[in-house]
């Protein structure tokens, strides 16, 4: 029995790579608004080297769990006939496509024209990217703590959480500061209601899970504090978010910097727990 911190390079990988996804829709609809002066456009799509950057590092820690970064070309081999082969892949387009159309609008060789959907398609593939991540686990019935409807939820709920507040700092690190900004941090606290309810009904549910040899309430024994220190650290940075703007001011750059940092340590808090609760049905597994 454990926590899951032993998988801290898929948890790494999973949260950044949700965070990502949602803070490119937050800047795409953005630009896709057409509000934005030219300068402040600029400046916008400069500010997407922050998701490049999280992207890349969250692709770096996934090539170390696979023992030997010289395997990971070895993921691809099965794209289409397995979940993880596409996973990799579907995360693989979305960083090219993502990543090559940005350096041609940062130097201003993506045609107008083309813009538009370069920002729509590589936002669908971020959700595809995020939905492949779920396939992974919620696939496999033979681990009843995974395949459940936890983990789609867990996983979009990561994306809807940290996506608007990524995309709200990048929005604010190139400043801008519009009306239709106010209506991301609802979004975040609608998530962080949503985790909270089904950190409850999960917890709730694995005293129902069991094979013949393991109870799945004991595979992580501090399920309950553990969550606990996830939703603080949630709403915390909420609070850093969200209590400026009530007394009429726009949160700084550096606090929406810490609001950021504390909801990856909530989301990996709880992406660790979710490693943590792996079982195989009729096997004991220890952790």
């Amino acid at each position: 029995m454990g926590n899951g911190w032993h998988e801290w390079p898929l948890m790494i990988f999973t949260v950044f790579g949700q965070c990502v996804a949602g803070g490119f829709i937050v800047l795409a609809l953005a630009l896709l608004r057409g509000r934005l002066s030219r300068e402040q456009e600029k400046r916008v799509v400069l500010s997407m080297f922050g998701l490049w950057a999280l992207m890349g590092i969250a692709f770096i820690a996934s090539t170390l769990h696979l023992g030997s970064p010289l395997r990971a070309f070895n993921s691809l081999n099965r794209v289409g006939a397995s979940s993880l082969s596409n996973e990799i892949a579907s995360g693989a387009i979305f960083f090219a496509v993502g990543g090559i159309g940005w350096l041609l609008a940062v130097f201003n060789k993506l045609p107008a024209a083309l813009r538009g959907l370069w920002l729509v398609l590589t936002a669908v593939l971020g959700v595809v990217f995020v939905w492949m991540m779920v396939r992974v686990y919620n696939t496999i019935d033979t681990v009843p703590t995974w395949h459940s409807v936890w983990t789609p939820l867990s996983f979009f709920l990561t994306m809807l959480i940290g996506g608007p507040l990524l995309g709200y700092l990048l929005l604010r690190a190139a400043g801008v500061a519009g009306c239709g900004m106010r209506l991301l941090p609802v979004v975040s606290l609608l998530a962080l209601l949503a985790i909270a309810v089904v950190a409850v009904m999960q917890g709730s549910e694995l005293a129902t899970i069991h094979s013949a040899v393991q109870q799945a309430s004991a595979l992580v024994p501090d399920y309950g504090s553990l969550m606990a220190w996830r939703l603080a650290a949630l709403a915390l940075a909420l609070a850093c978010w969200v209590v400026p703007m009530l007394t009429g001011k726009q949160p700084a750059v550096s606090l929406l910097g810490l609001a950021f940092v504390l909801v990856i340590a909530g989301e990996l808090i709880g992406r660790g727990v979710f490693y943590g609760l792996h079982m195989t049905v009729g096997m004991a597994v220890a952790g």
